[in-house]
């Protein structure tokens, strides 16, 4: 066990003992993942995500002026620190990556030795030494959402220790999707396979159309409207409603040939003075989480107000749920509704 600190101010908290390499599970290795100070600097540097977060907190004090707050998965502590800024009471920051040890002298560095109580472990697992909290704020988005599952861990946190009347920032999600253009990075990424040095390798451009690409897509190359298909109230979405599958209706705006479909996502903090969003569409300032690109097998020549309907399907990976199992339904119909052709893909997000 951890030894709580001697601060008088600090509450005594207990820590779970952590596994050693030998003992950690496949999903584990997340949390190592997140130890290499490279991938904060990145998500630090992404003005979209930390600039959005610290307008949310310091421009309302009124939400934060003698509150206890939870940071979920608080990485260098900046969300924390920005809370204290607003004028939260106390902060308990928690974090099962190496990285916390580096939050936690970011924080004495910074002068908030006193506000700030650093936990290390899984929120799943672990006791805070205060029975509510009146803000949760995490950064818990990956890649097409849902990917790595973090937002778990906030929906837990939430059950156990958010009080009724509490917050949570952000608070409300939305998944987009929309169809690209995309013949030229299609040529190098997938049908690269169909003749290698002279030889096909089919198996492996299977493998390649399971695999979404994250990448940044050229306004340029949107050539249907963007619509929402799912959509997540973080104060009353259950673990169970992460796992779904929905319908989606695309309009092309243009004659073109359709590649591939992206999927991006928004989130909003309504709380406070004014709503803002975190965006990650395509026509908008690229972030990290760029967009998640899911090629079709076979290319499909759209006319202006044709339509793709279909279905998206999302479940955790029965081995590792923070990998994603995505099935995708794709029908054209002509604007007067006359059925083209329907395609079937099985995406894997690892």
């Amino acid at each position: 066990m951890a030894t709580p600190s001697s601060s008088s101010s600090q509450p005594a908290v207990e820590q779970k003992e952590l596994k050693s390499p030998s003992d950690m599970q496949s999903s584990d290795y997340y949390f190592e993942s997140y130890a290499h100070f490279g991938i904060h600097e990145e998500m630090l540097k992404d003005e979209v995500r930390t600039r959005t977060y610290r307008d949310a907190i310091i421009h309302n004090p009124q939400l934060f002026r003698g509150k206890i707050v939870l940071d979920v998965g608080c990485g260098t502590g900046i969300l924390s620190m920005f809370a204290v800024q607003a004028g939260a009471s106390h902060v308990f920051a928690i974090d099962c990556s190496a990285i916390i040890e580096s939050a936690r002298s970011i924080v004495e560095e910074n002068g908030f030795k006193d506000q700030i109580t650093l936990i290390r472990g899984k929120v799943e697992e672990l006791d805070l030494p205060v029975d509510k909290v009146d803000i949760i704020v995490s950064e818990w988005m990956g890649y097409c959402l849902l990917y790595e599952n973090m937002l778990e861990s906030v929906l837990v946190a939430r059950d156990r220790w958010l009080k009724p009347d509490g917050i949570l920032l952000p608070d409300v999600a939305r998944m987009m999707i929309c169809g690209i253009e995309d013949a030229e990075y299609r040529a190098t990424k997938i049908d690269f396979w169909d003749n290698v040095y002279g030889f096909k390798m089919s198996c492996l451009k299977k493998e390649a159309l399971q695999e979404p690409l994250v990448d940044i897509c050229d306004a340029q190359q949107v050539m249907t409207d963007l619509v929402e298909f799912r959509n997540f109230d973080l104060k009353t979405v259950k673990k169970e409603d992460l796992a779904f599958k929905v319908p989606f209706a695309l309009k092309a705006t243009r004659h073109d040939t359709m590649h591939a479909a992206v999927v991006y996502f928004d989130v909003m903090f309504t709380h406070g003075s004014r709503v803002l969003t975190i965006s990650t569409s395509p026509l908008l300032r690229s972030t990290h989480w760029k967009q998640t690109v899911f090629y079709i097998p076979t290319p499909m020549y759209i006319a202006a107000n044709d339509g793709i309907v279909g279905t998206f399907e999302l479940t955790p990976n029965e081995k590792n749920r923070r990998d994603m199992d995505i099935n995708i339904e794709y029908e054209h119909r002509t604007a007067q509704g006359k059925f083209v052709e329907k395609q079937v893909v099985e995406y894997k997000l690892r």
